[in-house]
């Protein structure tokens, strides 16, 4: 692979699903074939998701169908990053309401725990993922045993999830309910935590992964938490705009189009005596403002060169703060 390539010196790449791989039904354009181009060019994939409800092969034959490479030692979700997190927490063979997925009951048994389905069992631990099927009593029985002091892991803690219909509750809204019913708060496995990824990471063997991903709050913040370079792809959730505003924690270190991209040399941007440059643009801070000079709102090299001028006048920086951008010179 050439050195100029994105893609260099990265040993895996870790891409989310939805607004990456696919968008509703279809593939995005170029990612099946830039999916493709990983093995050859001796890159490893991993798929990562949130997902507790669905098996890693029932992941896998998804993304198969799209034409993209998948096994189901390619897909990680948060079922098996949770029972491992939960087994590194309790004694072999301990005790373990599930609440959630024939999935996440499986995951837990993998680890040599003993799933239970009642508090009244005295269960040493709790884990709790998404299911449609769940109802109150399963969320009073999770309630019960935490407050009796059982070791609680969530899957995940995302608040939503998009349906055919529209946006429904998350796992998210069903862990508050418990939190709310206990004063506790529990271990959390999936994005935007690092056990997800470190999980991914220690079964490929790989030290240096790049996260991929189309939303700052969960992809980008996720790999940052991990402790891994992030590319933002623009196919999804979030933008040029949005990440140039996003707080240092949620701040990808590339800005990507696709993922064809990842196989396409990457101009980093250079400081220079008044801000930064990337490639023909040239963006300062001014303020509250941001002014790029030589290039127009649809270069991503002048958006590249806006974030790193911002960012560097703002390192540290708890709250996303959206400067106003201005376009000017050639180009705009």
């Amino acid at each position: 692979m050439p050195e100029a390539w994105l893609l260099q010196g990265y040993e895996a790449v870790f891409a989310d699903l939805d607004g990456v791989v696919y968008a509703g039904p279809n593939a995005i354009p170029g990612a099946v074939e830039a999916l493709a181009r990983l093995e050859p060019a001796g890159v490893a994939l991993a798929y990562i998701t949130n997902n507790a409800s669905r098996s890693s092969e029932t992941v896998a034959a998804h993304i198969r169908e799209l034409g993209a490479p998948a096994r189901a030692d390619h897909v990680f979700g948060s079922a098996q990053a949770g029972a491992e997190l939960l087994a590194g927490q309790v004694p072999a063979g301990a005790s373990v309401l599930v609440v959630g997925s024939p999935t996440l009951r499986a995951a837990v048994q993998d680890q040599g725990l003993q799933p239970v389905a009642s508090a009244e069992e005295a269960p040493q631990a709790v884990i709790q993922g998404f299911d449609p099927n769940l109802g109150w009593k399963d969320l009073a029985e999770a309630a019960f045993a935490v407050s009796a002091g059982a070791v609680w892991v969530a899957t995940n803690t995302d608040m939503s999830i998009p349906q055919a219909r529209g946006i429904a509750p998350g796992n998210g809204t069903l862990v508050a309910a418990v939190a709310a019913a206990t004063g506790r708060r529990p271990l959390v496995a999936g994005k935007p935590e690092a056990p997800l990824f470190h999980t991914a990471a220690r079964h490929l063997g790989v030290n240096r992964p790049l996260v991929v991903g189309d939303r700052l709050d969960t992809d980008i913040l996720g790999g940052t938490n991990a402790g891994y370079d992030t590319a933002l792809v623009l196919t999804g959730v979030d933008s040029p705009g949005s990440a140039l505003a996003a707080r240092s924690a949620e701040r990808p270190t590339y800005l990507i189009p696709n993922l064809a991209a990842l196989f396409e040399p990457y101009p980093l941007p250079e400081p220079t005596d008044t801000g930064y440059r990337c490639g023909v643009a040239e963006a300062r801070v001014h303020g509250s403002s941001v002014v790029v000079d030589g290039a127009g709102s649809s270069d991503l090299d002048g958006w590249r060169a806006a974030c790193a001028a911002w960012w560097a006048a703002h390192p540290d920086t708890e709250t996303a703060t959206e400067p106003e951008v201005l376009f000017v010179g050639a180009g705009a």
